[in-house]
């Protein structure tokens, strides 16, 4: 009997290393997939509509169009780049010292959801890792005046 107990003791000490690696492993998720489709999408919806001004490596037009890497008008708040993608801007854009200063075109023929893609695309483009944007949230900054 005491065999037995040690038996299995034994085992228990060999196997539950592989039983707790097993469950630290982060399996791939709905979600991750659902963002991967958002990004792939957001592309498409950025090469038509975002391309001429931002170019396709993010880093905009000197003194135009101010580049896409990571600053606080695209991994800031999210309702601040719906709205200026939504409704446009004029004026100046200043970010890390550098003054830009062309109209941002109004893109508000885009769905929420091309909107939540494009936004999605570009926060985890270009050296940027933010949170995905969803149409829940692009809808919310539409219906508000």
């Amino acid at each position: 009997m005491a065999k037995q107990i040690i038996r299995y003791a034994f085992i228990l000490l060999l196997v539950s290393p592989v039983f707790a690696q097993a469950q630290t492993r982060q399996p791939v998720t709905a979600t991750s997939t659902v963002l991967k489709a958002s990004i792939n999408r957001g592309k498409g919806v950025y090469m038509v509509n975002c391309l001429t001004c931002h170019q396709v490596d993010g880093a905009g037009v000197p003194n135009l169009n101010p580049p896409l890497f990571e600053n606080k008008w695209v991994t800031g708040p999210k309702a601040t780049i719906i709205r200026m993608v939504m409704k446009g801007s004029k004026g100046t854009v200043e970010i890390d010292g550098d003054t830009f200063n062309n109209t941002m075109p109004v893109q508000a023929h885009l769905t929420d959801q091309q909107i939540a893609d494009a936004l999605t695309y570009v926060r985890n483009s270009f050296g940027n890792k933010a949170s995905a944007v969803t149409p829940a949230e692009v809808k919310a900054v539409r219906l508000k005046k």
